[in-house]
C-alpha cells in the first residue's frame, strides 16, 4: 500500500504531496489525516506530515520510493481532522480529494498584514514618574508631560491617536525615546469584521420551555450522547436565546462554537444579538468580506482569539482547535446545499466535523426539513419543541384570498381587496408591513404577442428576466442585453412583458399608496457592499413603512413594529417540477407569515393564492408543521423520494450534444450491469438544458441503502479514471440521504 503526504499543511499554503511506502507493520494504524514521521529530502530528515490519500498503485518507481517511519500517536489535531472531513466529502458526494481540500481548507494564500505603529512605556512607574515631576516644573515640556501622563496609565498607545489626539509632534517622541522612557514600535494586527461599536447589555431569560430545552441538550452532552438535536420551535419561540444559553456554557468550558446561519442577510441582526452577550469573542465570515478580512477571521480562529464566528456554509471550516458544537439556524434552507462540485449538505458535514472534535450540533427551525424530522422521528436525532412564542407574543392572524374570485369581481391589481385594506390600516397606525414575493426583478419573462416567441439567453436554455431600466438579463449565466423593440423570429413589434417581479410590485406600492416610504431588498439592491445591512437596519430603524423583497427578507428577521405581512403570489414556487416543491412552498410560506406579530402588537398575514386547496398552502395558512409533514411523507412513499428513499442526481455536461446523449446512454449500461438494487430514471435534459453554452443531461438513481449509490458513485468515477475525456463534465448530486442503515 502506498500513501499520498503533505509536509506543510496550513490555511496558508497547501504544498504538493508526496508518496511513501506503507509498512506492513503499518497498515493497520494509517488513515487519511493520519499524522505520521517521515525521511524527508538527501539527509532523510525525519519530519512530520499528513497522510491524504491511501492506494494500492504507486505512481512512481517503487525502488525510489521512501518509506514511512511511523505513527504519531496521541496527537489528534486540527489539520488531521480536517482531512479525515476532506475524505468524507470526497466519499460520500463524489470529487477529487483537491476539490475537497479546497472546500475545507480554503484560504490558500497570505493576506497583506495591517501594521500599525504604537508607542509603549519603556521606563518603570517609579523612573516614569520622575520624569513627570520633571516635566511638570518645566513648561517647555508640556507636550512630553502630556504623553507620559497618558503612557503610565495606559501602557501603550496607537501612533495615530498620540499624532492626532494627543498633537505629539515626530520630535518630541524622538526626545522621549532618545531618554529611554518611551519605545516607537509596529505591531501586526488582524482586520475586524464587525461594525459593532458598543457592547450592549444582556439582559434575556430563558423561559421555563426554553430552559428546559438548553438543559436537556447539555445533560446529554455530558453524559456522553452526542447524537444531534433538533429544535422545532415555531416562529419567534426564542430558538436563538437557547443557541446563546448551549453556546455559553460551551465557551465557559473552554470550547468554541460554531454558528450557521442559511444567508447574509441574517448576519446583522443574529450578530448583534451574540454581541450582547459575548462582545469581541465573536466574528463573522461571509463573502461580503474581503478577502484580507476573511482571511483575518481564519486566523483569530485559528490563534484562539475568538470563540464563535457566525456565518453561512463556509463558516462550518473554521479552523477551531477545541470546537465543543456546531449550531444549525434555520436547518432547512437550501442554501445549506453546496451548489458547485462537491455537492455537499452542511448538516451532513457539521455532523461528522462535530464527530471528528467530540462536539455536538444543535438544529432549530420552525419548518424543518421533510428528511431531518423523519430522523428525529426514528430516534438519530433527539427531538424538541417550543410551542409558543417567547416573551408573550402570538402567532398572527392568517388569511387566505383566492386571487380568481378578485378577477371575478372586477380587481386586477396586484394587491388583493383584502390586503388593501389591511395596508391601508396600518399605514394609518404608523406600522410596518412586509410584502413578499419569490421573484426579483420586473416581470418573469419577454415575448412576442404575435408569435408567441420568448427572448431567450443565447448561452442558457431559459428566458430571459425584464428588469427595470430597459435591461434583459439571464439569471444563469449573467447576460445582458437591451430590451429588443422588435421580435427576432417574425419581427413583430408586439413586444410585451409578462408575470410580476419585486420591482413591479414596488412601482405598484408606490403608486397606489404615494405617501408611504418604501424600500425593496433582493439581489439587485443588495450587490453594493453592506447592501444587507443598510436596508435592514433602515427599516429597523423605521426609516421605511413597507419592505418589498424576495425570500432574503422572510428568514428569521425580528422588526418588533411589523404587524402586517402580505405574501403576493403564494403558488410561484408550487409548481416549479421538483418534488421539494409543496415542502419549499409551505416553508416560505410559514416563515413569512412568522414576521408578523412578534412583539406585544398583534400580527395578520394575507396569502394570495390561486391554489386555496393545495395542502402545502392550507397548512401553511393554518401554520401546522405536524399535520404537512404527514401529507408530504405520504406522498414521498407513495412515489418513493427522500427521506423514504435515498436518491443520486448525475448531471452531465458537454458543448456536443450527441456526444452528451452518447455518454450518457455508455454510462446508464454500465450501472445496469450491476447486482445492487437500484432504479434508474433517465438519462433526460436537464430542466435547465443549456447553461453557459454547455448542454445538460441528468441521470436519476434511487436506492434503499446510501452505500449502494456510494458504490455506483465509484464504479462511475473509476471508469472516467480509466477512460478519460475532456469533453465531459460530470457531477454527483446526493440530494438528499434517508435514514441511516440499521
Amino acid at each position: 500500500m502506498f500513501a499520498e503526504i503533505i509536509v506543510d499543511i496550513s490555511h496558508e499554503k497547501v504544498d504538493r504531496p508526496f508518496e511513501y511506502i506503507i509498512p506492513d507493520e503499518l497498515e493497520g494504524q494509517v488513515r487519511r489525516g493520519s499524522q505520521v514521521n517521515i525521511p524527508f529530502g538527501r539527509s532523510n530528515k525525519l519530519i512530520r506530515g499528513f497522510i491524504l490519500d491511501i492506494k494500492d498503485k504507486a505512481s512512481f518507481d517503487v525502488e525510489k520510493l521512501k518509506s514511512i517511519d511511523s505513527v504519531v500517536t496521541g496527537s489528534t489535531t486540527l489539520e488531521g481532522s480536517m482531512i479525515e472531513l476532506a475524505d468524507f466529502i470526497r466519499t460520500n458526494y463524489g470529487s477529487t480529494m483537491n476539490q475537497a481540500l479546497k472546500i475545507v481548507l480554503p484560504i490558500k494564500k497570505s493576506a497583506s498584514p495591517v501594521v500599525e505603529k504604537y508607542i509603549f512605556l519603556e521606563a518603570d512607574d517609579a523612573a516614569a514618574q520622575e520624569s513627570i515631576e520633571k516635566y511638570t516644573k518645566d513648561k517647555r515640556s508640556a507636550a512630553k508631560l502630556r504623553l507620559l501622563s497618558e503612557l503610565v496609565r495606559e501602557k501603550v498607545l496607537p501612533y495615530q491617536i498620540v499624532r492626532d489626539k494627543l498633537n505629539i509632534s515626530a520630535q518630541t517622541l524622538k526626545a522621549l525615546e532618545k531618554e529611554g522612557l518611551i519605545r516607537v514600535d509596529s505591531r501586526e494586527n488582524l482586520r475586524d469584521a464587525l461594525k459593532i461599536k458598543a457592547k450592549q447589555e444582556y439582559n434575556i431569560r430563558l423561559n421555563a420551555n426554553q430552559q428546559a430545552v438548553a438543559d436537556d441538550i447539555w445533560e446529554r452532552y455530558k453524559g456522553g450522547d452526542l447524537r444531534p438535536s433538533l429544535i422545532r420551535g415555531v416562529t419567534g419561540s426564542g430558538k436563538t436565546e437557547v443557541y446563546i444559553n448551549i453556546i455559553d456554557r460551551v465557551v465557559k468550558e473552554g470550547h468554541q462554537a460554531i454558528v450557521l446561519i442559511p444567508e447574509i442577510a441574517l448576519t446583522y441582526q443574529t450578530v448583534l444579538r451574540f454581541y450582547k452577550k459575548f462582545g469581541d469573542r465573536i466574528s463573522v465570515i461571509n463573502s461580503s468580506l474581503t478577502y484580507a478580512q476573511r482571511h483575518d477571521q481564519m486566523e483569530k480562529a485559528k490563534r484562539g482569539l475568538v470563540d464563535i464566528i457566525i456565518g453561512p456554509r463556509s463558516a462550518l471550516f473554521a479552523p477551531f482547535k477545541n470546537l465543543g458544537v456546531i449550531i444549525i439556524d434555520e436547518e432547512h434552507e437550501g442554501t445549506y446545499k453546496n451548489e458547485n462540485a462537491p455537492k455537499y449538505h452542511s448538516r451532513e458535514v457539521a455532523i461528522k466535523r462535530a464527530e471528528l472534535a467530540g462536539g455536538f450540533v444543535v438544529m432549530g427551525s420552525a419548518t424543518p426539513s421533510v428528511e431531518t424530522y423523519y430522523k428525529a422521528e426514528k430516534g438519530e436525532f433527539a427531538l424538541y419543541t417550543l410551542t409558543e412564542r417567547a416573551m408573550g407574543a402570538h402567532l398572527p392572524r392568517t388569511e387566505l384570498v383566492d386571487m380568481r374570485t378578485e378577477l371575478e369581481a372586477g380587481n386586477r391589481s396586484i394587491v388583493s381587496r383584502r390586503l388593501n385594506e389591511l395596508i391601508l390600516d396600518r399605514l394609518s397606525r404608523h406600522e410596518q408591513i412586509i410584502l413578499f414575493l419569490n421573484r426579483r426583478g420586473y416581470s418573469s419573462f419577454v415575448s412576442c404577442r404575435k408569435c408567441g416567441t420568448a427572448i431567450k439567453c443565447p448561452h442558457c436554455d431559459v428566458s430571459l428576466k425584464y428588469h427595470k431600466g430597459g435591461k434583459l438579463m439571464c439569471h444563469y449565466c449573467g447576460y445582458e442585453t437591451p430590451m429588443v423593440s422588435t421580435c427576432p423570429t417574425c419581427g413583430s413589434k408586439y413586444i410585451g412583458t409578462f408575470g410580476i417581479g419585486t420591482q413591479k410590485i414596488e412601482e405598484e406600492i408606490n403608486r397606489l399608496y404615494p405617501d408611504a416610504v418604501t424600500l425593496r431588498m433582493d439581489y439587485d439592491t443588495t450587490r453594493e457592499k453592506d447592501g444587507h445591512e443598510k436596508i435592514l437596519s433602515a427599516f429597523a430603524n423605521r426609516e421605511a413603512d413597507i419592505l418589498i423583497g424576495t425570500q432574503m427578507i422572510v428568514k428569521g428577521h425580528d422588526f418588533a413594529s411589523v404587524t402586517l405581512v402580505g405574501i403576493m403570489a403564494a403558488d410561484l414556487s408550487l409548481y416549479s417540477g421538483d418534488y421539494l416543491a409543496a415542502e419549499r412552498t409551505f416553508q416560505l410560506l410559514t416563515q413569512a407569515a412568522g414576521r408578523a406579530g412578534r412583539s406585544s402588537k398583534e400580527g395578520d398575514v394575507v396569502i394570495q393564492t390561486y391554489s386555496p386547496d393545495n395542502y402545502a398552502v392550507r397548512r401553511g395558512a393554518e401554520q401546522d408543521y405536524i399535520e404537512f409533514y404527514k401529507d408530504e411523507l405520504q406522498f414521498r412513499r407513495i412515489l418513493g423520494y427522500p427521506p423514504v428513499m435515498n436518491m443520486l442526481g448525475i448531471l452531465f455536461a458537454a458543448e456536443d450534444d450527441v456526444f452528451l446523449a452518447r455518454y450518457c446512454d455508455k454510462i446508464k449500461g454500465l450501472l445496469t450491469g450491476t447486482d445492487r438494487k437500484i432504479q434508474i430514471i433517465g438519462p433526460a435534459q436537464a430542466s435547465v438544458s443549456k447553461i453557459n453554452d454547455k448542454y445538460r443531461r441528468v441521470l436519476y438513481l434511487k436506492a434503499a441503502r446510501y452505500s449502494d449509490l456510494t458504490d455506483i458513485k465509484d464504479i462511475i468515477e473509476n471508469y472516467m479514471d480509466e477512460n478519460p475525456d475532456k469533453n465531459i463534465n460530470v457531477t454527483f448530486d446526493f440530494s438528499l440521504m434517508g435514514s441511516k442503515e440499521v
